[in-house]
């Protein structure tokens, strides 16, 4: 099983993962050697302090800082983090996700709501336009 597969099925709470365009990555460099080439660009799956500091490198931003901005606008992330469909999208336009930030966070009883039905995948991404969205669920069993 790839680290994408056991990411988004719950086995790798640890890490997080980022989507990034073939435009934020040089080809040349290590990265994309790390990461699972998808259509548009790379997945890649990384320790979570290591994560943090590779979306930086990739993105110019702080991943948690992202995530704040992001958190207010709900979108669809796509559930393989290859993409997303922005809140702001009209059909004239081309909304494409720049880049994507994820984390999975286990199963919390406690806490209620989605997070007592299973382990949940947090994702955050920048669309093309500039907007910044986000989506959440819980991990499928399947």
């Amino acid at each position: 099983m790839s680290k994408v597969a056991e990411y988004l099925s719950g086995e790798r709470l640890d890490d997080v993962a980022l989507y990034l365009t073939h435009e934020y990555l040089d080809s040349q460099g290590k990265l994309p050697n790390m990461g699972e080439e998808v259509e548009n660009g790379y997945i890649l799956i990384v320790p979570g302090d290591d994560g943090r500091r590779a979306f930086a490198a990739g993105t110019g931003m702080d991943a948690m800082e992202f995530a704040q901005t992001a958190m207010g606008n709900d979108g669809d992330i796509d559930r393989d983090l290859s993409g997303g469909v922005c809140p702001d999208a009209t059909s004239d336009e081309n909304h494409e996700a720049k880049f994507i930030f994820s984390f999975a966070e286990a199963q919390n009883e406690e806490v209620g709501g989605i997070y007592e039905e299973g382990d949940v995948i947090h994702a955050y991404a920048k669309c093309t336009c500039g907007t910044t969205y986000s989506d959440r669920w819980v991990v499928d069993d399947e």
